[in-house]
């Protein structure tokens, strides 16, 4: 059987992207998805093997081949950077060939990101690590600073590096209100297909990031390094062939008059248990909430809520912001029966 040179890149792509999230039974998963045989797989395997795109490790794994990984430094005490001049020096060349969402999605991720470790890091030096596969193109931003989490902590008087972690999530935070509107780390987060922020041995991220950044400094020593030392580590990836734009990600949280007013936070971050019980843990999480006009609460992974939690949230602060909407998604029995129970009071 034939199939066209779409069908062909289809299967290759579902297969490297397997690889990557190192789905050992990528074959039989291949296999059933496109409904062909082993043989097939292995065929396109081998294929890719001889292009240079895959290669196997000392242990017989596969792996995406890099294609490009270069490094730049610089120093911030020597001259004035400015993120749009240092963007043309090191990625722009490697992602110009790109669609133009792509283009301008990197546009837009980098600068943000790079202006902040200008403006709040208070660092001497800043890294700039970008590599590519088939698949993605990587871009890590390390900087020997004060630390993201422990600036917003202090700034914010917060009692844990935890309370800044997840205040990240909510967007409109900023340590700099004057010239900063705090929307940078929120909008990356979310139009990047991977996206993490390291500081203190703590990690801001995506849910799929956690374990990338696990595997990473369990096969890098020098990744590891970069994770442990002081300062911030910002990890960013997309796929090289994304169909998302930049718009539809502002679009999903603005209003018709393009004003950035609905915010979405996944609850289970609220403490390391997944389990919100307190009234102390409700009012952390709606600090923050009257910048916005609707907050879309994720339930997502959270298999209860305690009482005091809940009455603190959906009936004192409901009461008393009718304003604000609060929107709540992917919600299981037990979660909803007792929001009920709360707002029947």
């Amino acid at each position: 059987m034939s199939f066209t040179k779409e069908k062909r890149s289809r299967i290759k792509n579902y297969i490297m992207e397997k690889i990557f999230k190192k789905q050992i039974d990528f074959v039989k998963r291949t296999a059933n998805t496109f409904s062909i045989s082993s043989t097939t797989v292995y065929k396109y395997i081998n294929e890719l093997e001889q292009d240079g795109l895959i290669a196997r490790d000392a242990s017989g794994n596969y792996y995406l081949v890099k294609t490009l990984n270069n490094t730049f430094t610089f120093h911030l005490k020597e001259k004035t950077l400015e993120e749009d001049v240092i963007y043309r020096e090191t990625l722009s060349s490697y992602v110009e060939d790109f669609p133009g969402n792509v283009v301008r999605i990197w546009e837009y991720a980098f600068m943000e990101m790079f202006n902040n470790v200008i403006d709040h890091s208070n660092a001497e030096k800043v890294i700039v690590n970008i590599s590519q596969n088939a698949l993605y193109t990587w871009v890590n931003i390390s900087d020997n600073g004060i630390g993201i989490f422990r600036k917003i902590a202090d700034f914010y008087h917060y009692e844990s590096l935890d309370d800044a972690i997840f205040s990240l999530f909510k967007g409109k935070l900023t340590t700099d209100s004057h010239n900063h509107s705090g929307e940078g780390i929120f909008f990356t987060s979310k139009v990047m297909d991977h996206f993490g922020v390291i500081s203190d041995q703590k990690i801001f991220s995506q849910d799929n990031t956690k374990e990338i950044v696990t595997d990473l400094a369990d096969a890098s020593p020098t990744f590891k390094k970069m994770r442990d030392m002081k300062g911030t580590l910002i990890i960013m990836a997309l796929a090289n062939d994304t169909t998302r734009t930049l718009k539809e990600i502002f679009d999903m949280y603005s209003d018709d008059n393009g004003g950035f007013t609905i915010t979405q936070i996944p609850i289970k971050h609220i403490c390391d248990s997944g389990y919100p019980v307190s009234r102390s843990q409700a009012k952390r999480l709606y600090f923050g909430f009257d910048k916005f006009k609707t907050v879309i609460l994720d339930f997502k992974d959270v298999e209860e809520i305690g009482q005091g939690f809940a009455d603190e949230l959906f009936r004192v602060y409901q009461n008393n912001h009718p304003e604000i909407e609060l929107r709540c998604v992917n919600t299981n029995e037990a979660v909803e029966r007792m929001i009920r129970r709360t707002t029947m009071n």
